[in-house]
């Protein structure tokens, strides 16, 4: 999982990425593709 500052630019990477809030942190999750799986805060 990347840390990133900016999650814009991960969630343009893939059709199927969704942007979660989870305990004050941001995620971005990709149930097709595992890869793309990102963190931020």
């Amino acid at each position: 999982m990347k840390i990133r500052n900016s999650l814009k630019s991960a969630k343009a990477r893939d059709k199927n990425c969704r942007i979660v809030r989870r305990k004050g942190r941001v995620y971005v999750i990709n149930k097709t593709n595992p890869r793309f799986k990102a963190r931020q805060g």
